[in-house]
């Protein structure tokens, strides 16, 4: 037996050694495979780099056009509302006058007539307290300038 485990020692250990062996090859070929990207990297960057280049003028795009257009139309519109509301109210005010007016004119007529009225009256009651002989004696009065 001890042959047996003897060899099945050596057997282990052998696995065991060929196991590291391929752990090491894996870690190996790992690195390799690392290194070989980093070459492949820095190549491509100082391909990059070395690269000759054309300067392009970059057109800057005109943002402000649509804001100003905006700006511009709501200016356009709120005058053309505060022109109607302006417009409104001056023809408020204009009827405002005209009523005004009319009620003066209306006023003034009516004092007109009333100035008028007591002219008259006051032309009338002249006329009947300047009358020489009362009504009643007239007919006397008549006969009386006849007879000079």
């Amino acid at each position: 037996m001890n042959f047996k485990s003897n060899w099945a020692s050596q057997l282990d250990a052998r696995a065991s050694q060929a196991e590291q062996a391929a752990a090491v090859v894996r870690e190996i070929e790992l690195e390799q495979a690392l290194m070989n990207f980093r070459a492949s990297v820095k190549a491509w960057s100082e391909a990059e780099l070395s690269r000759s280049r054309m300067a392009v003028k970059v057109v800057g795009q005109r943002h402000w056009w649509p804001a100003a257009g905006w700006a511009l139309g709501c200016a356009l519109l709120a005058g053309g509302a505060g022109g109607g509301v302006y417009e409104h109210h001056q023809r408020i005010v204009t009827a405002r006058v005209a009523a005004a007016r009319a009620a003066e004119q209306q006023r003034l007529a009516a004092a007109d007539q009333a100035r008028d009225a007591e002219e008259d009256l006051l032309a009338k009651v002249d006329k009947d307290v300047s009358q020489e002989v009362p009504s009643a004696m007239e007919p006397l009065a008549r006969l009386m300038d006849d007879s000079k």
